[in-house]
């Protein structure tokens, strides 16, 4: 008897961009998921020789043994300006910064706001995950109300922690800001607009359009107390509720 063998067709690889090693994210982070997509985008418009990527201070400190194409480092809450200063030495570059909630909401909050307003024609993607996870899992600037952290560990309390900062919504009031979207990766279907946020943001940039963000939603098993399947229900139920989806302005 004859067995005949097709040959399937592979239709999922990894990207070109994205380096073949070991992770070090926790399970059911969503760090490794923001970066194939970010690698996905920069294969699809063919800009991997001309990309700059800035990592933060964080969880995704050491991005660049992931990323294979050129990276930098930056002190903790300044891409922002680092990212200004290689665009403006080197406009034809594709330069983005890749920061955390603690690294763009609480001690970077006056960069990416003058970057924001000035238009600097550079990429953000935000990755607010709602905790500190690279010091210990403290409340960060975007934590929820109630949420239990090791500073907060009854909850966040608005009398004495203010309230959850909603730093997208006061960006995109800027004149400056030319796109800015929200986006989260609880499910297959918002990975993928994910995807496609992240990809148009790059575009902006190449058309000249000046300062774009996109604010991804991450889930944090570990110091959410939660299991990979709790985190991704949460996100959808409590977090994109306070946070909610979509293009806050585009131009």
């Amino acid at each position: 008897m004859t067995v005949q063998c097709n040959t399937m067709k592979k239709v999922f690889t990894r990207p070109k961009s994205l380096r073949d090693v070991r992770t070090h994210y926790c399970p059911g982070c969503g760090h490794g998921v923001i970066h194939r997509l970010i690698c996905e985008a920069i294969d699809e418009l063919g800009i991997r020789e001309k990309v700059i990527g800035i990592a933060p201070v964080g969880c995704a400190v050491i991005a660049y043994d992931y990323w294979d194409f050129d990276t930098t480092e930056a002190a903790h809450g300044r891409p922002p300006a680092v990212a200004t200063g290689i665009k403006r030495m080197m406009p034809d570059r594709i330069v983005f910064t890749y920061q955390g909630d603690g690294d763009l909401a609480a001690i970077g909050t006056a960069e990416i706001i003058h970057a924001a307003n000035r238009g600097e024609n550079i990429s953000v993607f935000f990755v607010n995950n709602g905790t500190y996870g690279m010091t210990g899992g403290q409340m960060a600037p975007t934590t929820l109300l109630n949420q239990k952290t090791t500073t907060t560990p009854h909850g966040r309390d608005a009398k004495t922690a203010g309230y959850p900062l909603k730093i997208s919504e006061m960006l995109a009031i800027l004149p400056g800001t030319a796109y800015l979207e929200r986006v989260s990766t609880h499910s297959p279907k918002e990975i993928l607009k994910a995807r496609a946020a992240i990809k148009k943001s790059f575009v902006k940039q190449i058309e000249n359009k000046g300062f774009s963000m996109v604010e991804i939603l991450s889930a944090c098993p570990t110091y959410w107390k939660m299991s990979p399947q709790e985190a991704v229900r949460h996100m959808e139920k409590a977090v994109a509720s306070y946070y909610p989806l979509g293009i806050l302005t585009e131009k």
